[in-house]
């Protein structure tokens, strides 16, 4: 992933490398321009200034107490021309929103005008009821025994395996964990260079801190978080097309197995629906990881809220941001592990949230085996910007969407569980709406 799996969150560690894939989060500032006009200042020819003087006489013609024609020289009077007839005629407006309003009024555009509506009408209704349907999804009590079935994961940043974490802070995270429902770590280790290759040198204290953990928290696996950006809607990435570059991923997969992880745990971005080279990667994955009795996971894309959305998202936007429910399952029988990136949703309300991972929740259910484990991501980190409503994509929300989705299709499978997006955002009130949601 780049540093957050999603179609991923754009936290940045603090300290950490720049690291290829992640989406960056900056803040613009947007300024104004004001002006005002003093009083008395007035412009040539107004009455009161200097320009006009203060006792011209009336016409003789004219009653005294007759105003002054109206006319182009006297301010404040409407401008007008002598037509052919000479008859004054206005003069034209200037305005862009005028005239553009003339246009619209135009009889030949009737029926233009009517299909826009028809349209505009439709895609708000449609709007509308998709508000309604979230809305009703997070409706009702989840059901008894829906909890933690301990096969939790957290993602967790590059400092841990490059020397800035230190004992104490491994000490640390052990008292956080017990008692929770974590079993996997995904500890950053890449990323991957763009041919596919991993040095060495970017992971150099991974031996120590996987004996650590498994001294201070037994049977917790610790598997390399491994990504990059891929070349799917842009000129610069890893190229999943390209055999030799596949072939490199599969000996970085190797690579880090043979440091002693537990696993690896990809995330590449932005990945399309349909890849069928993503697909052919993970089976070759798949030998590696089983040939050193390893785990293979993956971060995935969220599925389709609405059938084929994610061709009509890449037709309008050029970025097909879900996968199709059925591509997920091909995904899901190839691994050990999936974890839908459920978060960055764009979700303005933390009931519209929560229902749209009920959906999530119910609709990777049902496609994935068994025995994969399925894991739902939790915004373990706060932003505010179009993609990621920090006031609305709350761990509360996400528990009690994610206890709904289990309730209602799979209420009583074992290999399910969420996953904790990132340690090093994480804030208290995170790890407490965890507990008392998904815990107990």
């Amino acid at each position: 992933m780049t540093a957050r799996p999603r179609a991923r969150p754009g936290c940045t560690e603090p300290g950490a490398p720049k690291v290829r894939g992640i989406r960056g989060h900056t803040e613009g500032a947007r300024g104004m321009d004001t002006g005002r006009t003093e009083p008395g200042t007035g412009r040539p020819g107004e009455p009161g200034t200097k320009d006009t003087p203060a006792t011209a006489s009336a016409p003789e013609s004219a009653p005294a107490s007759a105003p002054p024609p109206a006319g182009p020289d006297r301010p404040g009077a409407p401008d007008t021309r002598t037509g052919a007839a000479g008859a004054p005629t206005a003069a034209p407006d200037a305005s862009p929103l005028r005239r553009l309003a003339g246009v619209w009024r135009r009889p030949a555009l009737r029926w233009p005008k009517r299909v826009v509506t028809a349209v505009v009408l439709v895609v708000l209704l449609a709007l509308l009821a998709a508000g309604v349907s979230l809305r009703l999804n997070y409706a009702g009590d989840p059901a008894a025994g829906t909890y933690t079935r301990h096969r939790d994961a957290l993602w967790m940043g590059h400092a841990w395996v490059d020397g800035r974490k230190k004992d104490a802070d491994v000490g640390a995270l052990a008292a956080r964990l017990r008692g929770t429902g974590v079993r996997d770590l995904y500890v950053h280790a890449g990323p991957l260079e763009h041919d596919g290759t991993l040095p060495g040198s970017a992971y150099p204290q991974a031996r120590r801190l996987i004996g650590a953990i498994h001294r201070e928290l037994p049977g917790v696996r610790v598997q390399a978080w491994l990504g990059d950006e891929l070349a799917t809607e842009g000129p610069v990435g890893l190229r999943l097309e390209r055999a030799a570059t596949r072939t490199a991923v599969v000996r970085s997969a190797g690579q880090v197995l043979d440091a002693g992880f537990d696993g690896v745990h990809f995330d590449l971005e932005p990945l399309h629906s349909g890849d069928a080279d993503y697909l052919s990667l993970l089976g070759d994955l798949r030998r590696v990881t089983r040939a050193h009795g390893a785990l293979l996971s993956v971060a995935a894309h969220q599925i389709d809220p609405l059938p084929s959305l994610h061709s009509v998202a890449g037709a309008v936007t050029g970025h097909p941001k879900w996968w199709s429910q059925a591509f997920f399952g091909q995904v899901a029988r190839r691994v050990d592990q999936i974890a839908v990136m459920s978060y960055d949703t764009a979700m303005p309300l933390e009931s519209l949230y929560g229902g749209y991972v009920a959906q999530q929740t119910s609709l990777a259910l049902e496609v994935t085996p068994k025995t994969t484990d399925l894991l739902m991501g939790l915004p373990f980190y706060y932003e505010d910007d179009m993609s990621h409503h920090g006031s609305a994509e709350t761990v509360e929300a996400a528990v009690r969407g994610v206890r709904l989705g289990l309730s209602r299709t799979d209420r009583t499978r074992r290999n399910f569980g969420v996953a904790a997006y990132v340690d090093f955002a994480a804030r208290e009130k995170d790890w407490t709406q965890y507990r008392r949601g998904w815990v107990r």
